[in-house]
């Protein structure tokens, strides 16, 4: 237990001191406009993502209705 712990501090400090640094890609995004179809994209597949997710949960919610109407 004390060596996950460790281990994720370390990971957790790394990380942060990665995040400080600004790459290049992102200067290079942002000048060219570009940023703005890759936050787009982003967009459109986590709208998508959670469309899906509902559409798939008011179908199990549909089986579940059925499944409790056929064992009465």
């Amino acid at each position: 237990m004390y060596k996950t712990i460790l281990f994720l501090t370390a990971l957790f400090a790394q990380l942060s001191l990665k995040a400080q640094q600004t790459p290049e890609m992102a200067f290079d995004l942002r000048s060219s406009g570009k940023i703005y179809v890759v936050v787009a994209v982003l967009a459109i597949i986590f709208v998508g993502i959670a469309v899906f997710l509902f559409w798939v949960d008011l179908k199990v919610k549909r089986l579940e209705r059925e499944s409790n109407n056929k064992a009465k």
